[in-house]
């Protein structure tokens, strides 16, 4: 049966309900975050990316004003890192993710 060699893939998003904007803390930020996290600057994770500084810095900027909170510091040239909160929300994403990407391909797998 064909359907043995497919797998799930699930798009889990962070949102804010009182927020108007389509920004949404998703795969796309968590792998900016990431990437800052671990090179501690926003211009190396966005070229990491084959991202535009200047267009990873509007995803952060648009981000952080849907969520109504700070995800990075910016800190010249020495760098960016994330606050607090960035962290947090960094983890918590992850474990989600990681929770519910690993339950869907374990139904999917019981229901073929």
């Amino acid at each position: 049966m064909k359907l043995n060699n497919l797998q799930t893939n699930i798009r889990l998003s962070i949102v804010n309900p009182d927020s108007q904007s389509n920004s949404v803390f998703g795969r796309g930020i968590a792998n900016l975050c990431m990437g800052v996290r671990e090179k501690g600057s926003l211009n190396a994770a966005a070229k990491e990316m084959g991202m535009a500084y200047s267009k990873a810095w509007r995803i952060i900027k648009d981000t952080e004003a849907a969520l109504g909170m700070q995800l990075l510091i910016r800190d010249g040239a020495h760098g960016s890192e994330l606050t607090e909160d960035g962290n947090k929300l960094l983890d918590l994403y992850c474990s989600i993710n990681e929770k519910v990407s690993q339950e869907a391909l374990e139904l999917y797998k019981e229901m073929l």
